[in-house]
């Protein structure tokens, strides 16, 4: 499994919107992200300088996306 890098908000909400996902709202420093395919899931970002790993793997867990597939995105 590949490290995952430390990450901006605006990174992780740049690659989601990669893969499908469009921002619905922001609430404080909170972005909520739906998929059209699946908008029960709502995804939320929190809006911080730096996101740690143990985080970002827990969105991407949310998002269903392996590790991998989402590293893709974000080039």
């Amino acid at each position: 499994m590949p490290r995952l890098p430390i990450l901006s908000a605006s990174q992780i909400v740049k690659a989601l919107c990669r893969a499908g996902y469009a921002v619905v709202r922001q609430r404080g420093s909170h972005i909520r992200l739906v998929h059209p395919h699946r908008p029960q899931w709502p995804v939320t970002v929190p809006n911080y300088r730096t996101i740690d790993r143990s985080l970002l793997r827990l969105i991407i867990q949310e998002t269903n996306f392996t590790i991998g597939e989402f590293l893709d995105f974000l080039n």
